[in-house]
């Protein structure tokens, strides 16, 4: 029997009004059990709060003037939703704001009330229900009856959860089989914790990898033959905006090869060039042989996931820097020693310190690559204190600053759902940020005072401040010291911020 929307609306709200990850992992298993095969994708999608869509182009002014909820049961089916959701997602040109508009206000005039407000969060992104991905895949294993480590390696090397959640539903352990390391198909990323210092770090992992920590966008890239593509953190194919990259690859001496690194913009000096230099190279979609040659990337690469048939991602960290090491030439490495004696890495650090670099990374060598997961195994250390934090609102500015989006009000993110607020800043921004910023905040804006702007929590922003203090003006009772931009993270989900438990670790050293 088909799923109804509002089964689907009833968990959401049952998830979101609990914090206790027990139940919300049950509310959220006992649901995806009763899905067909067929609707898995879709109930996953929506239970995380995201379209299968990606964003559709529907704010706010699109659903001002909807019709009624429907009276009565409900009757709206799952997967006749998401295909009116696909419609206004294909709908363009000539109008197409009045094919849009009918196919919402159809849409809405059968939705219950429960429905329609789920619908309303969903469309803007707004949905808080604190089904985050971690969650996700307790309530998909458990639903499935898989083991949760078997289920989170598929999604890691697929980098759909959906699609996992659909072979786990309905293949149970063997359906999980098929999802494999395939060379040309990105997979999640190995994310690092913060330690506090370099001691502290090599004392949690033991003998390490201790290198450069580079304030640069990470990259994935991957090799069979000639044929060479490069991914995002995110996992976006961004091959064609990296040429001199892609070269470098296609020139190594292997048949197949799959690298994690990280691309950077160096000044002749080999000093790096601020991260937003290089994530304008990084980003821009325009970027071709002209941009390369006026601001070209340099590739370090710190990990190889494959090499020439063989798959790496379950060896130690020691044999995997080995194979990269015979397939890759040092200036394509990102410098690092091993070491186990704190003293020799904090000198590392301040030579790293020296060159322009933001740290090091310090890496247990006994450790397997554990895609998607922010293990202890890789531990990040960082002179300077940053957070990054999603844009909730922006303030218009006065002076020189006058009709531009200025003072942004900054969000750390809450693990059960939503942002907390930790203060705002107008500092750090140069005049080319404040006319991006006002540009991009005004297609996300949600509602407006006479001089804020609130917007859609989408922009991660790395910010830098010296301090946490208590403050009782912001709910969660800390506020940042001389918070300032360091620059825009388009390269980060908001799902990918730091939470209101990293500030207040900060603040309790």
């Amino acid at each position: 029997m088909a799923v109804l929307l509002e089964e689907i609306a009833r968990t959401s709200a049952d998830v979101a009004s609990t914090s206790a990850r027990s139940k919300k992992t049950e509310r959220l298993a006992a649901t995806l059990a009763r899905l067909e095969p067929n609707e898995v994708r879709v109930g996953v999608a929506y239970l995380s709060g995201e379209l299968p869509q990606g964003s559709i182009g529907v704010g706010w002014a699109s659903l001002r003037s909807l019709p009624p909820a429907a009276q009565g049961p409900a009757t709206l089916e799952l997967l006749a939703v998401d295909a009116t959701v696909s419609r206004i997602a294909a709908t363009s040109g000539k109008g197409s704001q009045a094919v849009r508009a009918a196919e919402l206000e159809s849409l809405f005039e059968r939705a219950t009330e429960p429905e329609q407000r789920f619908l309303t969060g969903l469309l803007l992104g707004e949905l808080r229900q604190g089904a985050l991905e971690g969650i996700m895949v307790e309530a998909i294993a458990k639903a499935a009856g898989v083991p949760i480590p078997d289920l989170r390696r598929a999604a890691m090397l697929a980098g759909d959860l959906g699609e996992v959640a659909e072979a786990a539903i309905a293949g149970g352990t063997s359906g999980l089989g098929k999802f494999s390391l395939r060379v040309l198909r990105p997979l999640q990323p190995m994310l690092a914790q913060t330690a506090t210092d370099v001691a502290s770090a090599i004392g949690r992992v033991g003998p390490a990898e201790v290198e450069w920590k580079l304030d640069g966008a990470r990259l994935q890239v991957h090799r069979v033959g000639d044929e060479v593509r490069a991914f995002t953190r995110n996992l976006a194919d961004i091959t064609g905006r990296v040429p001199e990259i892609v070269d470098a690859v296609r020139g190594l001496r292997v048949a197949a090869i799959v690298l994690d690194g990280e691309a950077i913009a160096l000044r002749e000096d080999g000093r790096p060039y601020p991260f937003q230099v290089t994530m304008s190279r990084f980003g821009t979609r325009s970027s071709g042989g002209d941009s390369a040659s006026k601001v070209p990337l340099s590739a370090f690469f710190f990990d190889c996931l494959h090499l020439d048939g063989e798959d790496l991602l379950g060896l130690a960290g020691r044999e995997r820097l080995e194979a990269l090491s015979r397939a890759v030439p040092e200036e394509l490495r990102v410098p690092g020693i091993q070491t186990s004696d704190a003293e020799e890495a904090e000198r590392f650090l301040e030579d790293a310190l020296e060159r322009g670099h933001e740290g090091v990374m310090v890496k247990a060598l006994d450790s397997p690559y554990e895609a998607g997961r922010r293990g202890g195994s890789w531990l990040k250390v960082k002179v300077a204190d940053t957070l990054d934090l999603v844009v909730l609102a922006a303030e218009w500015g006065h002076g020189r600053r006058q009709g531009r989006l200025s003072n942004l009000h900054l969000g750390a993110r809450d693990p059960a759902g939503g942002y907390v607020m930790l203060g705002k800043t107008f500092k750090g921004m140069t005049d080319a940020m404040l006319e991006w910023q006002t540009e991009r905040l005004l297609e996300l804006e949600e509602r407006r005072d006479a001089h804020t702007v609130f917007v859609r929590p989408e922009l991660v922003v790395e910010v830098a401040f010296d301090g946490v203090q208590a403050s009782t003006r912001y709910p969660g009772g800390v506020a940042l010291r001389f918070a300032r931009v360091k620059g825009y993270r388009p390269d980060k989900r908001p799902e990918e911020a730091d939470t209101i438990d990293a500030v207040l670790a900060i603040g309790s050293r």
